[in-house]
């Protein structure tokens, strides 16, 4: 990418893409090799059924070319998307669509149940596009919405963040300068759509000339079956959270195609790769979706773990600075605790409606904008970065990020709960699990565990579902009137 990327949208760049390969494999998969130029002719396609000039369009699809062609489709025309799992909590995906008061959901036949008063249009995953040839010019201006992803909020609903085309563009930037992606290249395609990994694999891969290869989903699920499809489809780059990466290092498979292993989304240890780094090139990296993807960078490969295990997160990547700093947005020497604050290309616009945390959002007297992240941090001898721990009660469970105070929140408004309060706990293996402490709304009839994890999963993603429940009398305070920590209970759970 040149120096023109800020003056460009998405679709502008996947449209070079066409013109200079058209007949280069652009997403692969089992049943199907897709084309640079068929790709394009299928968003071109989607895009002409989509109404006029939409502002947001819904996209609640399976995994595959038609999902990739759509999500294209919607920048085609300067709208951005808005990506659900078919999987999710229904009342969750209403509530996002709802929120972004989406123009239209694209989706398939057998998902219209999810839906309410939206307009649909049905693309089907064998969807081929029609044979009229594509136009690979597009609507919108690089400042435009490019997508929005919810993430956890501490209102007990999810957060909308609001990511425009130039910073997706810097972001695909930064990614080619390090990891050289480019023809030839093929990205496993692994993470859901409403992670920013998922924005790493597609668009670092479309934008570059790559090749996107999608596995089935009885392939994601099984790790023989996806290891067979990545040395069938000759996969080069595996991108994905930290418990993937141990997950191949553990099987005593190593791909021989696999040139790179991206890691983000959690703390990457050395026993996490510690057979890979021998056969490939491991990253780890950091970075909210607040800033579009990954901030830094630290090749793991060439490097060392700290003594508890871990690696750094590394240094700021191209178009990014990154800071620790104090309270009051003061530098912290080296060695000195900071919270990681975040400047340059991939700093998103902010969330979708007003929310507590657009605070977190800070206007400079340069005119950059600064994204505070909440994480403590430290800077080692050699510069490079160290991740510590959250500054409040967000914690990453299974590679998402998760406000306790939404679980919270949800918990206290279910029809059996009078009050609740969810804590974070570590297992043996170091990785965190939810602890929900309850008190019954009516003492006499109990809370019936079974029920009420039905209800909470209409409200809120597996993940954020409390591993443990509690029942208690009452939550015990401190003097401050506040739920007093060190007098709940802590559930153990082996690693």
């Amino acid at each position: 990418m040149d120096s023109q990327t800020i003056h460009e949208t998405i679709y502008d760049h996947f449209a070079k893409q066409v013109a200079s390969q058209p007949d280069a494999s652009a997403i692969i998969t089992r049943k199907r090799n897709v084309t640079y130029a068929e790709l394009d002719r299928m968003a071109t396609s989607i895009a002409a059924m989509l109404p006029k000039d939409p502002r947001f369009v819904g996209i609640v699809m399976d995994h595959g070319p038609a999902m990739i062609a759509a999500m294209l489709a919607a920048l085609k025309t300067g709208a951005a998307y808005v990506p659900a799992e078919p999987s999710f909590p229904v009342e969750r995906i209403h509530f996002m669509l709802t929120e972004a008061d989406v123009d239209v959901v694209v989706t398939q036949q057998e998902y219209d149940s999810l839906f309410r008063q939206a307009e649909r249009v049905y693309v089907e995953p064998a969807y081929s596009g029609t044979s009229a040839p594509a136009h690979t010019t597009s609507s919108g201006t690089a400042e435009d919405l490019a997508y929005v992803l919810y993430t956890s909020g501490t209102t007990g609903d999810p957060k909308g963040v609001c990511v425009e085309n130039r910073n997706v563009l810097g972001y695909v930037k930064a990614f080619e300068n390090e990891m050289r992606i480019g023809p030839g290249d093929v990205m496993l395609q692994y993470s859901v759509c409403s992670f920013d990994i998922f924005v790493e694999e597609v668009f670092c891969s479309l934008l570059t000339g790559a090749t996107l290869a999608i596995p089935s989903s009885a392939e994601h699920d099984d790790l023989q079956a996806l290891l067979d499809f990545v040395d069938e489809m000759g996969v080069t780059i595996v991108d994905g959270f930290p418990y993937l990466i141990a997950d191949i290092n553990a099987s005593g498979r190593t791909p021989k195609s696999v040139r790179l292993y991206v890691s983000g989304g959690d703390v990457l240890r050395a026993s996490y790769c510690d057979q890979l780094v021998r056969s490939a090139e491991v990253y780890n990296t950091y970075g909210p979706s607040e800033t579009t993807c990954c901030a830094t960078y630290y090749c793991a490969s060439a490097g060392q773990p700290r003594e508890d295990d871990t690696y750094p997160i590394g240094k700021a990547v191209l178009g990014y600075r990154v800071q620790l700093l104090d309270d009051l947005l003061r530098p912290v020497p080296p060695g000195q605790t900071g919270e990681i604050c975040i400047t340059g290309a991939g700093v998103a616009r902010g969330y979708l409606t007003d929310r507590p945390e657009t605070g977190n959002f800070v206007e400079q007297e340069d005119g950059s904008r600064l994204y505070r992240t909440g994480d403590l941090g430290v800077e080692l001898e050699d510069g490079q970065i160290a991740f510590l721990h959250r500054k409040d009660s967000q914690v990453m469970i299974k590679g998402q990020r998760v406000e306790c105070e939404e679980v919270e929140n949800v918990l206290s408004a279910d029809e059996a709960v009078n009050r609740a309060v969810v804590r974070a706990h570590i297992d043996e293996n170091r990785l965190s699990y939810l602890v929900a402490y309850l008190t019954p709304r009516h003492q006499d009839q109990g809370i019936v565990l079974s029920q009420l994890r039905k209800r909470l999963a209409r409200r809120l993603a597996s993940f954020m579902v409390p591993e443990f429940f509690v029942v208690m009398s009452e939550i015990p305070l401190n003097s401050n009137g506040k739920p007093d920590d060190a007098a709940l209970p802590v559930v153990l759970k082996e690693g």
